[in-house]
């Protein structure tokens, strides 16, 4: 059996891909991203940065051109996400999942992402990078994790350092920090 590893950001450009691209890279696992929404999908990011020879990229189940959350997205499209229809690829190694925006980004007007990943067993990290309120964006996703009985792993830091609101965050949450990634 695989485990799969879920991403979540505290919010947007929280660095949710890179810091996946960065455990595809070293656990040798495989990405998938089930729902997309923009232009420029993480998906084909994400063929830039991991190592093609030891990973596999594996398409979405939904990916929509307009930058807003899912539900909307597939609104402006006119297509109805069917969150029981969606499930994780099969595969041998690792499976990183990132969220589509944060854990409670609507998928419907029923659903959200927690809902959704909540169907499968694995594991969450929440990506964080500090700025004006972080803390508290930080804290609440780890509490609505914990509130659904999630099994946290831990958290990732992407970019600047700020050990006063990094202190805060563990010794809050209990959480602890897994690793720092540099912005690129």
């Amino acid at each position: 059996m695989h485990t799969k590893v879920f991403i979540a950001g505290i919010g947007t450009n929280a660095g949710k891909t890179q810091a996946a691209a960065y455990l595809v890279n070293k656990l040798r696992a495989d990405y998938w991203k089930p729902i997309e929404c923009g232009l420029e999908s993480d998906t084909t990011r994400m063929h830039s940065m991991i190592n093609a020879k030891t990973s596999c990229i594996h398409p979405p189940a939904y990916s929509f051109k307009t930058p807003v959350s899912p539900h909307r997205a597939a609104e402006l499209e006119g297509v109805f996400i069917d969150v029981a229809a969606i499930s994780p690829p099969k595969t041998a190694r690792t499976l990183i999942i990132e969220t589509a925006g944060g854990i409670l980004s609507p998928l419907t007007y029923k659903k959200t992402n927690l809902d959704l990943f909540s169907t499968w067993n694995g594991t969450w990290i929440v990506v964080t990078r500090h700025y004006l309120g972080s803390i508290n964006h930080t804290l609440l996703t780890i509490n609505a994790l914990k509130k659904s009985k999630a099994h946290i792993t831990g958290i990732i830091v992407y970019g600047k350092r700020n050990l006063h609101s990094e202190d805060a965050i563990i010794s809050l949450s209990g959480v602890p920090i897994l690793c720092y990634l540099k912005k690129t």
